[in-house]
């Protein structure tokens, strides 16, 4: 199975490069490059696109607020000559963080893992449309969904769900009364909740809103829980808050 994938830089020398690199590469099916972030942004909306490889320092547009505006964006790996972006590409989710010159076998490395990523997220939606439960539109949905966690398929009743937290290729899902792990990623876990009672306010917490005890410092209380809110999230947070009357 092919991954499609377009790369951004304002540097002729550094497409190249990948364009090089990605054809060495039987998986990945390099769609175009890119010299700005703005016809990226163009091409991202009539065009399938699974993996982007961005450049951060571009003119006009960075990366950064190329990968801000998209709504739903496709697996990131950021390459760039500097390495102070490191925490910014951890709150937006990326999969992977090149410093150039690129070594091919980095390079490499930061492939497979989407790869994996992305075969795994591919079963999943596989699962999904021979589960009515899991697939079905929030309107409809029940008061439970069925989660897979090792050998075993869950019940979890929404309502007892106090967080959820990323926990590297895993997510732990906590309940009033236990913890479940499961390798559905966030994307997959959002589609399943209802976004008026599930917000994500972190790269690696997802929180009920009915569970909260307080808010202090950018800081959420759940239970013993001390859950941070991030900047990136932390708009979409409070508004979400104003508009069911929390504060």
């Amino acid at each position: 199975m092919k991954m499609n994938c377009i790369a951004v830089d304002d540097e002729l020398l550094a497409l190249k490069k990948i364009q090089r690199f990605a054809e060495k590469i039987d998986y990945l099916n390099l769609l175009g490059t890119f010299d700005n972030a703005l016809s990226t942004f163009s091409f991202l909306r009539e065009n399938q696109v699974d993996l982007i490889f961005l450049d951060i320092q571009m003119d006009e547009f960075t990366g950064i607020q190329l990968l801000e505006t998209i709504k739903d964006p496709p697996y990131v790996i950021l390459t760039t000559a500097y390495n102070e972006y490191a925490l910014k590409a951890y709150e937006l989710d990326v999969v992977d963080y090149l410093l150039k010159p690129i070594p091919f076998d980095r390079f490499v490395k930061a492939v497979e893992k989407v790869y994996a990523r992305f075969l795994k997220d591919q079963n999943q939606r596989q699962v999904a449309q021979v589960n009515p439960i899991q697939n079905q539109p929030h309107s409809d949905q029940p008061d439970y969904m069925f989660i897979k966690s090792g050998s075993k398929t869950v019940k979890v009743y929404f309502n007892k769900i106090l967080y959820i937290e990323g926990q590297r290729d895993y997510l732990q899902i906590h309940t009033e009364d236990s913890k479940i792990m499961t390798l559905l990623n966030f994307k997959k876990m959002q589609e399943l909740l209802d976004p008026q009672k599930f917000v994500r306010v972190h790269k690696s917490y997802i929180i009920a809103l009915d569970k909260i005890d307080y808010i202090e410092n950018h800081a959420i209380k759940i239970r013993k829980k001390l859950i941070p809110v991030s900047s990136t999230y932390k708009v979409a947070f409070f508004n979400l808050l104003n508009k069911n009357n929390f504060i």
